[in-house]
């Protein structure tokens, strides 16, 4: 971004000959006091010109304000042109003054300001008009600039691999570090390889995935360390495609139009790579619901002309939450491990989420989408592709019924088939018992105890009535009455393996 034109600086301005300007003590200003740009030089001889100044100026004065040379009145004016942002002051000698005023130069020495001597010859308007050029120079380099920097992006996209070439040329033109991180926030390109140091790469990374998970789209501005970052992201609200990461802080105009025509170009080179990952997406689906059959055949021969064998057998399958607005990119993710583990990886869309299939053991990948997603997967037990379905169908109900990120179904097996039971369950319990229940509570009874009480000693009566502290004939009793009131037969074992799990139900 260095143009060749001299930038409108204090330095710029001292350096021209014609001017013949002389700068009083370069020892008594701050280094690169001189290199601060120069927004506009601006004359007065007004005590406290102040109010009519902005930030960035040069002052001009001939000294006509000050009475004397008591040291006090000169302190006060410096202090006021430093606090309002002065860059430097120029004194107009020959005309109320035959040199600086001592006075005047102590003060600015004081806040390090830098001050110099315009002469007699040297009219004020010379210097307004000189750094006027400068500015207008400044200007058309940068427009220029701005213009070669388009062109030349624009022809790197026209390359074999425009995505590349472009982030490539932009990180030439604004010479600089520039990276584009995926949906997922893996860094796929950078330019130059390796220009940032370990731990600056993985906080830009960290700031990455906060945007992406974020998944507005916006441009952001941080500082890591010295280094100032601009993130830009890639796509629509809701579906991000990307991040572009560039190590460089405020851009001017013309940086940041260049750096928007990249931006364009790389949308628009990812929405056409994700026409195409949508077809590849739908066949991979296609290949689950194929697996399904529990007949891997047409699986086995489709992916391996695309991606790669099947994970050898034996697999373990994994299913993911729905999770409609993260599946873009857990695809993206889960693309790039397949990519890596080629052979080692399959995943497709299902009815109700994503199913991974991996060789049994090999979990990494599963933990890495449920950590970098917050999210839950259930993970079957280790099958053949013979037992696809049923092994679909336990990492469903492993998802479904675990209590962390990931769960397997041997874990949630060991608690039994009642602890599937549901909240519609419990409703439906509530109904069936009902009868019993209004009893209880209308006639002081104990008939849903007594039920419980039966099926829980294996519906003998001496064990049920010794457990109540009744007589067996009580429970005989309450038993018919509970027949009745149910308008069920308790002698029939489906009945009473119901009747068992409603009162389940009414625990959980």
């Amino acid at each position: 971004m260095e143009s060749t034109t001299d930038a409108p600086t204090l330095r710029a301005l001292l350096a021209r000959r014609d001017l013949v300007l002389r700068l009083d003590d370069t020892h008594a200003i701050d280094e690169g006091a001189l290199d601060r740009e120069i927004r506009w030089v601006h004359s007065s001889d007004l005590a406290d010109p102040t109010p009519f100044l902005s930030e960035g100026l040069v002052l001009l004065t001939t000294g006509t304000q000050f009475d004397g040379d008591d040291p006090g009145q000169f302190r006060a004016y410096v202090d006021r042109l430093a606090g309002r942002g002065v860059v430097g002051l120029g004194f107009g000698t020959e005309v109320a003054r035959s040199g600086i005023p001592l006075a005047l130069a102590e003060a600015c020495r004081a806040r390090r300001m830098p001050l110099f001597e315009v002469p007699y010859k040297t009219p004020f308007i010379a210097l307004a008009r000189a750094n006027a050029e400068a500015i207008a120079a400044q200007s058309y380099a940068r427009r220029s600039w701005a213009l070669a920097a388009q062109r030349a992006i624009a022809l790197a996209a026209l390359r074999p691999d425009g995505l590349g070439a472009t982030l490539a040329e932009l990180a030439r033109q604004l010479d600089t570090w520039v990276g584009m991180y995926d949906a997922v926030g893996e860094l796929t390109r950078e330019h130059p390889s390796d220009g940032l140091d370990a731990a600056t790469a993985e906080s830009v990374r960290g700031e990455v995935a906060a945007v992406l998970r974020r998944g507005a789209r916006a441009g952001s501005a941080m500082r890591i360390g010295d280094t100032p970052f601009t993130l830009q992201t890639l796509g629509r609200g809701g579906h991000l495609r990307g991040v572009i990461a560039i190590a460089a802080g405020d851009l001017d105009q013309e940086g940041r139009g260049v750096v928007t025509a990249v931006i364009a170009m790389a949308g628009l080179a990812l929405e056409q790579q994700q026409g195409l990952s949508r077809a590849r997406n739908s066949l991979r689906a296609g290949l689950v619901q194929s697996l399904l059959t529990d007949d891997p055949t047409l699986a086995r021969r489709i992916s391996r002309d695309l991606w790669g064998s099947l994970p050898p057998a034996p697999v373990v399958v994994a299913v993911t939450e729905a999770a409609a607005s993260r599946i873009d990119g857990i695809a993206e993710l889960l693309e790039l491990r397949a990519d890596e583990k080629r052979g080692s990886l399959f995943f497709g869309r299902g009815d109700d989420g994503v199913v991974v299939v991996v060789p049994a053991g090999d979990h990494g990948v599963i933990d890495e989408v449920a950590e970098r997603f917050d999210m839950r997967l259930g993970v079957s037990d280790a099958t053949g592709y013979d037992g696809f379905r049923a092994a679909v169908g336990q990492a469903r109900a492993a998802r479904d019924r675990g209590a962390g990120r990931v769960t397997a179904f041997a874990e949630v097996a060991r608690s039994g088939v009642l602890s599937a039971l549901s909240g519609d369950a419990r409703a439906l319990a509530e109904a069936e018992l009902a009868p019993l229940e209004d009893h209880d509570r209308e006639q002081g009874s104990e008939l849903l105890a007594t039920l419980r009480a039966w099926l829980e000693n294996d519906c003998s009566h001496e064990a049920s009535a010794r457990a109540l502290g009744v007589h067996r004939h009580t429970i005989r009793t309450r038993l018919a009455l509970a027949e009745r009131l149910l308008a069920r037969d308790l002698t029939s074992f489906a009945v009473r393996a119901e009747l068992w799990a409603a009162l389940h139900a009414l625990r959980s």
